[in-house]
């Protein structure tokens, strides 16, 4: 059903006032192109595993240092020319954060041991 925005500001008057203050809005910081990636990720999320490209472009500071890791993972043979370019593609036209928020130094030892590494 769709519905136009008068029709919708004059049957719900409250909602729409409620929807155009934004107080209650969520950012999203990630896009995912790839609903299968999006699944895969969802799996690894689980327990621990080794780093894919997308991981390690979340460690990058900006879109420089993103095209970088994609050229030397490109370079390595860890990926196939076909995802480089498709990686470098997304980080032209959407950014670097467009792979979800930057994974910051202790991310892993959070998430997977607690608190943080034990001493």
């Amino acid at each position: 059903m769709e519905i136009d925005r008068e029709t919708f500001k004059k049957l719900f008057p409250n909602l729409y006032r409620e929807m155009g203050l934004k107080r209650m809005s969520v950012s999203i910081d990630a896009v995912r192109l790839d609903e299968r990636e999006a699944e895969e990720e969802a799996l690894r999320s689980r327990e621990p595993t080794m780093p894919t490209p997308i991981d390690y472009l979340r460690r990058c500071d900006n879109n420089e240092e993103a095209l970088e890791v994609i050229s030397y993972l490109e370079n390595r043979g860890e990926i196939q020319a076909e995802q480089a370019e498709k990686l470098r593609k997304q980080v032209k036209e959407h950014g670097v954060r467009s792979f979800g928020k930057k994974k910051e130094w202790g991310y892993y030892s959070t998430k997977y041991l607690g608190d943080g590494v034990e001493e």
